[in-house]
C-alpha cells in the first residue's frame, strides 16, 4: 500500500514539473514572438543626431548609416 501511494507521488510531481516546464516553454515563445512582431511592425521616428562627416562631431558618436533624410 505504502509503495503505491510513493509511485502515485512521483508520478503526480513528475506530472507537474513537466507541466510547468511546458508553460514556461510557452511564455518564453509567446514574450519573444511578441517582441520580433514589435520590432518588424515599428517605425521609430527620426531624432536628431550628429551626422556622419559633420565638422563639430570630433569625438563623439554618430550615426554609421541614417535612414532619416535631413531636414
Amino acid at each position: 500500500m505504502t509503495e503505491n501511494v510513493a509511485v502515485n507521488s512521483t508520478a503526480r510531481t513528475k506530472s507537474a514539473l513537466w507541466f510547468f516546464v511546458g508553460l514556461a516553454l510557452l511564455l518564453l515563445l509567446v514574450a519573444n514572438g511578441h517582441l520580433v512582431y514589435v520590432a518588424m511592425t515599428s517605425q521609430p521616428e527620426c531624432v536628431t543626431h550628429i551626422r556622419q562627416g559633420e565638422a563639430f562631431a570630433q569625438g563623439q558618436y554618430s550615426a554609421a548609416q541614417s535612414s532619416c533624410t535631413p531636414r
